[in-house]
């Protein structure tokens, strides 16, 4: 494995390995434009660091790989961290070594530990995670590192598409207000992809790394902290794509992280939209038994159903 940070320029397709039989269209037989070396004001292109955390998810970090190594661009970094997967996924990872700045497949604690070991080996002045089972689209990094990062910013947000294996979009989000107040009312309101967010160094630096005591909103806890120090932009670009699959946290345990995010918002003052949003999320479990006796046996949902909030459990 790689054990050296390694920058680059983003290979072309013709240097990368041929992708499986039948793959086609991107990032199997497209790719970005290759950029020119310098900025258009003759300035270099800023660094951007990738991390992408992974564990047995082979079917899907090939595309994942791909949609970072042929953006095109001239300042890259990127970095896996693998949980010491057990399918197929370090066999491809070892398939586009030579691109990668680092790598390594060793037991960890999780997708937020990952992370924070990635992003502690980046030198880059823009950052971002990429999960082993999303993918960028085309001139994401182009848009990122054109961008004008002034002095404040804390990360740039665009727009995402949530689809399904066979690449067709479910659902598009377009980020809104993009603030702490706003944060707050995450469930209902503020959503944006994950995927679709580029950091500034120094905001990661100021208000990460990632709580890894949280298995599904480390990333809004993070929204969080940058917005009270930071402004988040948005672009109107779509930069990223988000894989809903049954195994997908997202979609296998939607419940478990609507609890832990009600958990996480009244921690921050948001008590009355962290009421409404247990009222909402006790009606649709209580539907379902088996759901329902799951959730409650949580620790993190035991310590926030107070006695305030029990009575709603009991209606």
């Amino acid at each position: 494995m790689a054990n050296y940070l390694m920058l680059m320029r983003c290979p072309t397709l013709s240097e990368l390995p041929p992708p499986p039989p039948g793959k086609t269209g991107w990032p199997w037989t497209e790719q970005t434009e290759t950029l020119p070396e310098k900025m258009p004001n003759g300035s270099d292109w800023p660094r951007i660091s990738i991390v992408t955390p992974s564990y047995n998810q082979g079917m899907f970090i090939e595309k994942t790989i791909r949609s970072v190594l042929l953006q095109g661009y001239p300042n890259l970094e990127y970095i896996i961290i693998d949980g010491a997967s057990t399918d197929i996924s370090v066999e491809i990872i070892k398939k586009y070594e030579p691109w990668l700045s680092y790598w390594i497949s060793e037991p960890d604690n999780g997708q937020s530990e990952a992370i924070n070991k990635g992003f502690a080996k980046t030198n880059g002045e823009i950052l971002a995670w990429l999960n082993s089972d999303d993918y960028y689209l085309p001139n994401a990094f182009m848009i990122s590192g054109a961008f004008p990062w002034k002095y404040g910013i804390g990360a740039i947000v665009g727009i995402g598409h949530t689809v399904d294996i066979h690449d067709r979009i479910l659902c598009t989000l377009k980020p809104k207000e993009t603030n702490f107040q706003a944060f707050l009312d995450w469930m209902s309101y503020s959503n944006f992809l994950q995927p679709s967010c580029f950091i500034n160094r120094k905001a990661w630096l100021d208000c990460g790394p990632l709580d890894t005591s949280l298995d599904y909103c480390m990333d809004l806890k993070l929204w969080l902290e940058i917005s009270q120090r930071y402004s988040l932009e948005s672009v109107n670009y779509v930069l990223s794509c988000a894989l809903a699959h049954d195994a997908s946290k997202t979609v296998g345990q939607g419940v478990y992280s609507r609890a832990e995010t009600i958990l996480l918002i009244s921690k921050y003052g948001a008590e009355d939209i962290a009421k409404r949003e247990l009222y909402s999320l006790v009606d649709s479990v209580k539907k379902y038994d088996l759901l329902r006796n799951r959730l409650e046996k949580l620790p993190f949902f035991k310590s926030f159903v107070s006695p305030l909030y029990r009575k709603l459990l009991q209606r």
